[in-house]
C-alpha cells in the first residue's frame, strides 16, 4: 500500500509539473505576435521583428515563427526579420501536397503580401530545403542566402530516421526527455558533449531547449521535415544556385554533418564557409563570430 501511495503521489507530482509547463510554454506562444495570409495555394502565418533591410527566415524543426526569431535573436542585428511558420507548424495549415518547392512558392507569396521584391534568406537547420528551393526557383527574389548548421547532402539529417521515432513528436514524449534524460535531451537538439560551459551558454541553450513546445502544433511540420523535407535535400542541383551564399557550420554538430556542409559549398558556385570549432548545431558560444560573419557578408 505504501508503495502504491508513493507511487501515486510521484505521478500526481509529474502530471502537475507537465501540466504547468506546457501551460508555460503555451504562455510564450500566446506573447508572440502572429499574423495569417491567405494566398491561392493556402494560408501562411508569420511573425516579425525589429526594422531594417529585410531578412526572411526558414527556421529549423520543431519550431516555428516563434522558434525562428529566437533562433536568431542573437546572431542578427538592425534587420526586419521575417518568420513564416513553415508547412505543418503551428497555424500555416499542411497542404495535401506538401512539398519543398511549393513551401518556397509559399514564402514568394508571402513577400508579394508584404511589397517586398527581393529579400536576404536565412535558412536553418531543417530550413535548408525550402531556403535552397526559393533561391533554386525565384533565384530573382532572393539577394543572399545564409544557411546555418544546414541539413546537406551526406549528412545524418539528410535520411529519414527510423518510423519508431515518430513516437517523440508529441508533447509527452518530450517532456518526459527534457525532465528525466535531460543529457539526451539536449544532444537531440544538437548540444555536443562538454556544454554549456558557462552561463551565456546555458541560458541560450535553456531558451533553445524550451523553444520547441508546445510540440502538438508543431509535429506535423517536424515529421514532414524529418521524413520528407530533409531527404529531398539530395535531389537538389546545388550547382545551379546563383545567389550568393553563405553556410555557417560547426565542426562538432552531432545532428548535421560538417564535412556536408563544407562539401554543399564547394558545389555551390562562390559559396563562402565560415567554419566554426566549436558550439555544435546551436552554435553555442559562437554568437559574435556568427553575427559578424552574417552581418559582413549580407553587407
Amino acid at each position: 500500500m505504501l508503495a502504491a501511495g508513493f507511487a501515486a503521489g510521484a505521478a500526481g507530482v509529474a502530471i502537475s509539473a507537465y501540466r504547468r509547463d506546457l501551460g508555460e510554454a503555451r504562455g510564450r506562444l500566446g506573447l508572440v505576435e502572429r499574423r495569417t495570409v491567405d494566398f491561392g495555394a493556402g494560408r501562411i502565418e508569420y511573425a516579425e521583428r525589429g526594422s531594417g533591410e529585410p531578412l526572411l527566415v526558414s527556421h529549423g524543426i520543431f519550431h516555428g515563427c516563434d522558434g525562428g526569431l529566437t533562433s536568431v535573436e542573437s546572431t542578427v542585428t538592425g534587420r526586419r526579420v521575417i518568420v513564416p511558420s513553415r508547412f505543418g507548424y503551428l497555424g500555416s495549415p499542411m497542404p495535401e501536397a506538401a512539398t519543398p518547392a511549393a513551401q518556397a512558392d509559399a514564402f514568394v507569396a508571402l513577400l508579394d503580401h508584404l511589397a517586398l521584391d527581393r529579400v536576404d534568406v536565412m535558412a536553418i537547420s531543417a530550413g535548408t530545403s525550402a531556403a535552397v528551393q526559393m533561391a533554386l526557383r525565384h533565384p530573382g527574389r532572393v539577394r543572399h542566402l545564409v544557411i546555418s548548421s544546414g541539413s546537406f547532402p551526406g549528412s545524418a539529417t539528410a535520411q529519414a530516421p527510423p518510423d519508431w521515432g515518430r513516437v517523440f513528436y508529441s508533447d509527452q514524449a518530450m517532456w518526459l526527455l527534457k525532465t528525466l534524460a535531460r543529457p539526451m535531451f539536449a544532444r537531440l537538439m544538437g548540444v555536443p558533449s562538454g556544454f554549456p560551459r558557462g552561463p551565456e551558454d546555458a541560458a541560450l541553450m535553456a531558451r533553445m531547449l524550451d523553444s520547441i513546445f508546445p510540440v502538438g502544433p508543431r509535429a506535423a511540420g517536424a515529421v514532414f521535415d524529418a521524413y520528407r523535407s530533409n531527404p529531398a535535400i539530395g535531389q537538389y542541383p546545388l550547382e545551379s544556385i546563383r545567389v550568393p551564399t553563405l553556410i555557417v557550420h560547426a565542426a562538432d554538430d552531432p545532428l548535421a554533418s560538417y564535412g556536408a556542409a563544407k562539401a554543399a559549398a564547394a558545389r555551390i558556385p562562390g559559396a563562402a564557409f565560415a567554419g566554426l570549432e566549436s558550439g555544435g548545431h546551436l552554435q553555442l558560444g559562437q554568437e559574435d563570430r556568427v553575427r559578424s560573419e552574417i552581418a559582413a557578408f549580407l553587407e
